[in-house]
């Protein structure tokens, strides 16, 4: 896999519901969306991949 960007945003419950439709709607396209937690606890951080 390649990373391709990241970037980080205010913890959001609803980014996971983003993240989940995105990996399923772009599939096709050899992308792959990640999302995690920062140590900081008040923010999250969206990776895009290629596969």
């Amino acid at each position: 896999m390649r990373l391709l960007a990241t970037k980080s945003f205010s913890c959001n419950d609803e980014l996971y519901k983003v993240v989940d439709l995105l990996n399923k709607t772009l599939k096709e396209y050899n992308l792959m969306f990640g999302l995690s937690k920062n140590t900081d606890g008040q923010t999250m951080t969206l990776s895009i991949y290629e596969v």
